[in-house]
C-alpha cells in the first residue's frame, strides 16, 4: 500500500516537473501574440518567446543544476520515507530492516548526486573558460 502511495506521488511530481515548463512556455507566447517568421531571425527572439538570451553552456549548466536539485530533494525525501517507516516500525525486525534499506538507497543516492553536480560544475566551468577567450 505504502509503495504504490509512494510511486503514484513520485510519478505526479514527476509529471508537474516535466509539463509545467511547457505551459509557462505557452501562456509567454500567447500573451505576446503568435510568432511571425521574422521574429525567429531578430534579435528579440528571446523576448517573444520568453527564452532568455544567455550563453548556451550556462543555459546547460543551470538544467543541469535543476534537474540535479531535484533529484537531491528525491533523496532526502527517500532518507526522511526510511526514517518514517523505522519510527513507525513497532519494533517489527522486518519493517526496520525495509527502513535501514531504504536510509541506505537514499545516503548512496544522495553521495552520487553531490559527485555528478561536482563533476558537472568542473566540466561546464572547463568549458565556459576554454570558450570564454
Amino acid at each position: 500500500m505504502m509503495k504504490s502511495i509512494f510511486r503514484f506521488a513520485v510519478s505526479v511530481a514527476l509529471g508537474l516537473a516535466i509539463s509545467l515548463p511547457f505551459v509557462g512556455l505557452n501562456m509567454v507566447r500567447a500573451a505576446s501574440g503568435p510568432l511571425e517568421a521574422s521574429d525567429l531571425l531578430s534579435q528579440d527572439f528571446g523576448d517573444s518567446t520568453g527564452l532568455g538570451q544567455g550563453e548556451l553552456t550556462e543555459t546547460i549548466g543551470s538544467l543541469i543544476r535543476v534537474a540535479l536539485g531535484f533529484l537531491g530533494v528525491v533523496a532526502v525525501v527517500i532518507i526522511l520515507l526510511g526514517g518514517f517507516k523505522w519510527m513507525t516500525a513497532g519494533g517489527n525486525d522486518e519493517k526496520v530492516g525495509e527502513a535501514k534499506k531504504l536510509i541506505i538507497a537514499g545516503i548512496i543516492g544522495l553521495a552520487i548526486i553531490l559527485s555528478a553536480y561536482a563533476i558537472a560544475s568542473f566540466v561546464i566551468g572547463s568549458i565556459v573558460g576554454a570558450t570564454a577567450g
